[in-house]
């Protein structure tokens, strides 16, 4: 039997679905459910195989008044391989929300397979279909457009005025592919060996060269520190602000006009928004694609988090500390957000279901603060030896995907016994802070030496799955800082140095060698503060 999942909806349908080899559709055809099964008169026999066709229509009838499908479009066309039929059952199309399970007098649900679940563990980030495919594909388009998919571009040539672009992979693949179709423009610069293009929309140049800078940026900080880039190619793609987001697909990333192409960064301390995505979406060439997880609780983490991550690295690369407080305020500020709206429960990191204020946000935070206290190099020594262990072609031998604990080992194998605390707190439970400056006093006891008096107090906590919270013994070593006169309208540090902070209420003195503007306690938000914007407090003189 071959069962099929028919992804279709009111505008997606797929007109025929056919076989090289005699098949019958079986009376147990779920229409309703858009599933069937189909039995072939002689079974597959072991190393044989069957073909499988079909044609999948996208018609649009007219307007909707909401929900309308804007992946199809006359200029900008962006979507994915999921369009099409799958093969076997998918739990994707099962009720999630407990309400309705329990409308339908079913119980509720996990929202993802355990981590010692062997069916997981044998699937990875994309689903059973298949693992590494042969890729080939021949697109066309209208004459005035460029259309692109995965792989290298063999042949282009017209017909009946339509344009047709042959591609093909050179390598195997997961089995997760784009077709996009617009009039751009291209920038192309060959880097290292390496074929950078971005194809954009002719009047949306303004980010370029940002995003260009990005790519390199990632190339050259992922090659250094985790392995080679598996491709010849980078390629960007604009799509329509109708989506924000861009994708990661072989050698290949759309990426949205909205979050990329047409933002507004103008002011210095403005968060690059085009830089970071585009080292983020190359670092899934890495996290993804050379490395793909098990479809288990807490796979985003070997996914998303480890491109936050990867982006992060990129970001510190190329700006100061006091300017990464700013994208960290953001990730804390989304994760605090999101976890206050939660309807489910929330999970540590390492157990993170689909649950993007905890894979991206809070992902950002927690490696961005283990690399903050072990050191970049120690944990990304970690990351290399668990990409050695569990790359494409390890997982090809075994058929076993990694999970967020194969990760976690590496890390702590190369972590100091006196810091493996930090996996406690940061993956493996729900850690909180809650940290204030109650008062800054300073005083100049001589010329140009100023002495800084800071009142603190500072609580840690421990939160269970629905969000109640228990204050737990504190004992960490935490970021002090004092801020002197603002240049050229940005923060500086004169001081930022760790203290040990054991008690609720704290008094810490430090000198300083010019007039302090204000101080406080984890001043840059590397720890995941309930109230980040009482850290620090504006000076008074004593």
């Amino acid at each position: 039997e071959i069962h099929i999942q028919d992804n279709s909806d009111e505008q997606v349908s797929n007109e025929y679905i056919k076989f090289d080899k005699e098949a019958k559709l079986d009376n147990r055809y779920y229409k309703d459910f858009r599933y069937r099964i189909y039995k072939l008169s002689q079974p597959l026999q072991p190393q044989d195989s069957v073909e499988m066709s079909f044609k999948t229509n996208f018609v649009t009838n007219g307007f909707k008044t909401r929900g309308s499908n804007t992946d199809v479009v006359n200029n900008g066309t962006f979507f994915n391989n999921f369009y099409f039929p799958t093969i076997g059952y998918s739990e994707n199309y099962e009720l999630n929300s407990d309400d309705d399970r329990k409308k339908q007098g079913l119980k509720p649900k996990e929202r993802m397979l355990e981590q010692n679940d062997i069916r997981g563990l044998k699937q990875n980030l994309l689903g059973d279909d298949g693992d590494q495919i042969r890729f080939e594909m021949t697109m066309s388009t209208a004459a005035d457009q460029v259309a692109i998919a995965p792989g290298y571009l063999q042949k282009e040539w017209v017909k009946d005025g339509r344009k047709y672009f042959q591609y093909k992979m050179d390598a195997p693949m997961f089995n997760f592919y784009s077709m996009v179709s617009a009039k751009y423009a291209v920038k192309k610069e060959n880097y290292k060996g390496i074929s950078l293009e971005i194809y954009y929309h002719p009047e949306h140049t303004y980010n370029l060269d940002r995003m260009m800078k990005g790519m390199k940026t990632a190339l050259d900080y992922y090659q250094a520190n985790f392995s080679p880039y598996q491709y010849r190619q980078v390629r960007i793609m604009e799509f329509p602000r109708y989506s924000s987001f861009a994708q990661s697909f072989a050698n290949t990333i759309p990426f949205s006009e909205g979050i990329g192409f047409i933002m507004n960064i103008t002011k210095e301390d403005d968060i690059d928004m085009p830089f970071y995505v585009t080292c983020h979406e190359v670092a899934h060439q890495w996290w993804g694609h050379q490395v793909s997880e098990a479809n288990v609780k807490g796979n985003a983490m070997l996914s998303e988090s480890m491109s936050q991550y990867s982006a992060l690295m990129c970001m510190k690369k190329t700006n100061s500390r006091e300017y990464m407080k700013k994208f960290l305020s953001y990730e804390l500020n989304n994760y605090l957000r999101g976890r206050s709206t939660e309807t489910k429960k929330e999970q540590p990191l390492e157990l993170v279901e689909r649950q993007g204020y905890i894979h991206y946000n809070k992902g950002s935070l927690v490696f961005y603060a283990l690399q903050d206290y072990l050191g970049e190099e120690v944990v990304n020594t970690g990351i290399r030896n668990f990409r050695a262990k569990w790359n494409n072609d390890v997982v090809a031998k075994t058929g076993i995907y990694p999970i967020s604990k194969n990760l976690i080992d590496e890390l702590k194998a190369v972590t100091p016994d006196s810091m493996k605390y930090l996996y406690k707190d940061l993956f493996e439970t729900i850690t909180l802070f809650d940290n204030k400056a109650d008062k800054v006093t300073y005083k100049e006891v001589s010329k140009g030496n100023f002495k800084v008096k800071i009142d603190i107090s500072a609580q840690k906590l421990r939160a269970d799955s629905l969000g109640t919270e228990s204050k737990i013994k504190m004992s960490d070593w935490v970021w002090v800082g004092v801020y002197g006169e603002k240049q050229k309208d940005k923060d500086r540090l004169i001081y930022y140095q760790r203290h040990k902070i054991s008690k609720d209420k704290t008094t810490i003195e430090v000198s300083v060698k010019e007039k302090p503007l204000k101080a406080g306690i984890d001043p840059l938000n590397i720890l995941i503060d309930r109230h980040p914007n009482d850290n620090t407090k504006s000076v008074e003189k004593e």
